[in-house]
């Protein structure tokens, strides 16, 4: 799934200025909190599915299950794979 972010709230996040800073500020997090950031952005915004043209990307960060590419219009898209959450236990009988 590729949804478009919010610059303002992204770059919020993880207090940077641009997107360059971005990609320096998450390799030096710890990965779980970077998925746990994103995952909170694409859930609390009331995000749209969006097709995005690979041939229109500037640039790229891929951070674990998710890629965040920003196209030559200065927009910012979040791919990653939705996951059903399993959590149904076995019985022990």
């Amino acid at each position: 799934m590729i949804i478009q972010l919010e610059k303002e709230s992204l770059y919020a996040t993880f207090s940077v200025d641009d997107f360059p800073h971005l990609d320096n500020t998450t390799s030096s997090m710890s990965p779980s909190m970077v998925e746990y950031y994103l995952s909170d952005l694409s859930t609390s915004s009331e995000c749209e599915e969006h097709y995005i043209n690979k041939s229109n990307i500037q640039q790229t960060i891929y951070l674990g299950d998710y890629s965040l590419f920003l196209d030559y219009d200065n927009n910012i898209f979040l791919e990653f794979i939705e996951k059903e959450d399993d959590y149904e236990t076995q019985s022990l009988w």
